[in-house]
């Protein structure tokens, strides 16, 4: 009698057990119990980059495991989310990306995955404009004589852009459209080598990242004519925006967030997102973030469901815009 008692206590407890899981497969119980990824969708020393491993460093503090970077470059940056989106939803790989990857490219590539439906968001990071940022040498010392000069080259000057159809692309599709100017576009796999062909003056201007270029307009090696903002940017006071200078309403930035795969369990994406928002508020990841001009969100910002909302507002505001323009990556 007692074997046929503990047997069926065992059954009992190996069925509540089993209706767990298939309730909860991927549980928060002991996460993480191992090393986590955050995939990079752009090169090394670009500005997601430089995101990611300014987080990551902080996050295996506070997660108590190892935060590997992993760059997974092309396509402007389809296929590092790709990568993502098609990985297990256990909360041991993670998405960074921004307008681009997560809106953008919804609209403007054949995805074989969904931006809005195939991601779980975990939080808001940072944000940082877009803004006008030209060779050393280029023979123009504000945005007047900047357009002059685009004029005056009969569409021969070379902008660098990071995959077709991202925001740098979108922006100067928009600004062409209403200065009537016209420039050729050199096309790269991400911010750090446009910023290398940039500087060594291999190509002429760009509609770049503010943060990825700040530090060399301030010791002289590049030059920034305007910034795409309705106000003028903390970080260069000094550079005026477009709508004072005659083109409204062309504002853009390159925010940043992070997603999980589809289907976490609530548990995972509460602990990664208050391990951001701690790593957010620590004094050295703040001074770090202006150091390189990016702006923290406030922490009412910092959850989940403010990704999930500015995620889809930029995707009402931008793929009509775009769709409308005929903007299409190859």
């Amino acid at each position: 009698m007692r074997w046929v008692l503990r047997l069926t206590l065992a059954a009992a407890i190996g069925g509540v057990l089993w209706n767990a899981a298939a309730v909860n497969p991927c549980g928060a119980q002991g996460y993480p119990s191992h090393a986590i990824t955050i995939v990079v969708p752009f090169p090394a020393g670009g500005p997601t980059d430089t995101i990611a491993r300014v987080m990551g460093e902080r996050m295996k503090a506070v997660l108590g495991q190892s935060v590997i970077i992993e760059n997974v470059t092309g396509a402007g940056g389809s296929i590092g989310a790709g990568r993502v989106a098609r990985a297990a939803p256990d909360g041991y790989t993670i998405s960074i990306g921004h307008n681009q990857t997560h809106v953008i490219n919804g609209a403007t590539q054949n995805l074989n995955y969904d931006v809005l439906k195939d991601f779980e968001p975990v939080a808001l990071i940072a944000d940082t404009p877009i803004w006008i940022v030209a060779k050393k040498a280029l023979p123009a010392d504000n945005f007047k004589e900047f357009l002059a000069w685009l004029k005056s080259g009969d569409g021969k000057a070379s902008a660098g852009r990071v995959g077709i159809g991202g925001p740098n692309d979108i922006a100067g599709a928009f600004f062409q459209e209403q200065t009537g100017t016209r420039f050729q576009s050199a096309t790269y796999r991400g911010g750090a080598p446009l910023l290398q062909d940039l500087l060594a003056g291999h190509i002429d201007f760009t509609f770049g990242q503010a943060s990825n270029y700040l530090n060399y307009v301030r010791n002289g090696q590049l030059k920034a004519y305007a910034v795409l903002m309705g106000k003028r940017w903390w970080a260069a006071p000094d550079v005026p925006t477009l709508d004072e200078l005659g083109v409204p309403a062309l504002h853009a930035s390159f925010w940043h967030g992070m997603w999980l795969p589809k289907g976490p369990s609530p548990e995972i994406v509460t602990r990664l997102n208050a391990a951001i928002v701690e790593t957010l508020a620590d004094p050295a990841v703040k001074q770090r973030f202006t150091d390189i001009g990016q702006d923290i969100f406030p922490p009412e910002q910092q959850t989940a469901a403010a990704l999930a909302a500015k995620q889809k507002a930029e995707v009402e505001k931008w793929w009509p815009m775009i769709k409308a323009a005929g903007i299409k990556s190859e």
